[in-house]
């Protein structure tokens, strides 16, 4: 099943309640994206339908699907996703490469998956599922991880080369957490950026972060790190993301500094 991507969407930030009216007042947001779980069809806020109405693509993104998890995928939350993007009018909907529940029980955080041909055919099976409830190309997105699975028979870019030659599936390519991954992994950015399809990009996120006693934490609460801003240029190099999107979920800054951020990554992708 091939996917489309949502076509340009140019410079976006994660829509948050605690930025709702200083994303209507920032220069140069090009679209938002939103967390699905926090909406409710027939119940959106004000301010998003704003957005919406006016043109602006609003693309949900899921947290809590467990794609990669080996208990029968909960239809019920990607019900609720196809909803929430049918009220958006999204051309896309998203979630992550990872479980968030084992054994009745929920992490409360994405867990990297074993990258074995078993767990690959678990997540091509649920991803394909996925894609015949929401009816919109599906996007999975690379997360920050703090522990790899022994034993592994691919590397994440082949894991997830293979994993979109299998479903038609896009891909959201996190910059920060390839960064985050780097730090607290011993990963090599460089090479995931050389082996990853990059016909099947629908966006990038980017993310600030701060070490604390050695270890990188992704925070999404504090400015993008340089470091960051570089491996998105490295990015560049290879091919023109379609949208970069700002995550931002705390300590949330004035106007002035969000939009400075956001110049900045416009710039960074800039010809």
């Amino acid at each position: 099943m091939a996917a489309d991507g949502p076509g340009r969407l140019g410079i976006g930030i994660g829509w948050r309640h605690e930025l709702d009216l200083s994303i209507a007042r920032l220069p140069g947001v090009d679209w938002v994206e939103v967390v699905a779980e926090n909406l409710h069809a027939g119940h959106l806020p004000e301010t998003l339908v704003a957005l919406r109405d006016k043109g602006m693509p609003v693309l949900p993104h899921a947290v809590s699907l467990s794609l990669g998890g080996a208990e029968p995928l909960d239809t019920a939350r990607v019900e609720h996703l196809a909803e929430v993007t049918r009220e958006l009018g999204a051309p896309l909907a998203s979630d992550h490469v990872c479980f968030v529940r084992a054994g009745g029980l929920d992490s409360g955080h994405l867990m990297p998956l074993p990258r074995t041909r078993e767990a690959l055919d678990v997540l091509v099976d649920n991803v394909k599922l996925t894609q015949s409830i929401v009816e919109v190309p599906f996007a999975l997105e690379n997360i920050a991880a703090v522990l790899e699975w022994p034993d592994a028979e691919f590397t994440e870019s082949e894991f997830l080369r293979e994993l979109t030659d299998r479903t038609g599936c896009l891909l959201i390519v996190d910059v920060a957490n390839l960064y985050a991954n780097a730090r607290n992994l011993g990963t090599d950015p460089e090479r995931f950026l050389d082996e990853i399809p990059w016909e099947r990009l629908a966006y990038t996120h980017m993310a600030g972060g701060v070490e604390r006693d050695g270890v990188y934490h992704d925070t999404h609460a504090h400015p993008v790190v340089p470091e960051v801003l570089d491996l998105l240029r490295e990015l560049r190099r290879r091919t023109e993301p379609p949208g970069v999107l700002l995550e931002r979920d705390d300590d949330y800054p004035s106007d002035t500094e969000l939009a400075a951020e956001l110049a900045a990554l416009r710039e960074a992708v800039s010809p």
